[in-house]
């Protein structure tokens, strides 16, 4: 399991500029080219500008948080991924109807990275404090869907 402690050290080390987003997101694209590729493609205009390099940000705070836990990620495929990606859709539409984090709810049940969804799921959700949210409601659920399939390839957690 990737601890909140270690993606709270990669969040701060992006911030204090001891890691640079650009080569983060060239490491990313050399180690796990079909992830980056899986991020990059057009998600049938779901999603803002805005909303996609957010998303970005977040897979590359993932995928050194799960480098920086001592995992070794196989290289994923295309069909890694897009396997991975169909499973959480299914499992996302069984969910509508509710509210968004109550959606959320059958990702938690049996996972051994509650940390990293638990991140997922704050980042696109109003911040409890101030109420602000940085992405719109209409990109939460491709937003997560998207993350929650890093986080399946990247540590093969999935249960597919």
């Amino acid at each position: 399991m990737i601890p909140e402690k270690t993606i709270d050290h990669i969040i701060a080390q992006f911030e204090e500029g001891a890691i640079d987003y650009e080569q983060a997101v060239r490491d990313l694209g050399g180690r796990q080219p079909a992830v980056l590729s899986f991020l990059m493609a057009d998600q049938e205009g779901a999603l803002t500008d805005d909303e996609r390099d957010f998303m970005l940000y977040l897979a590359v705070v993932i995928h050194r948080a799960v480098e920086a836990a001592g995992e070794e990620p196989l290289k994923a495929s295309p069909e890694d991924v897009a396997e991975a990606e169909e499973n959480n859709w299914a499992k996302m539409n069984q969910a509508k109807g509710r509210t968004f984090r109550e959606q959320l709810d059958a990702f938690f049940k049996d996972t051994p990275q509650e940390d990293l969804l638990a991140f997922i799921e704050d980042s696109l959700t109003p911040d409890e404090e101030d109420k602000t949210l940085r992405v719109t409601k209409e990109g939460q659920e491709p937003m997560f869907v998207a993350l929650k399939t890093v986080v399946d390839v990247l540590v093969q957690s999935s249960v597919f």
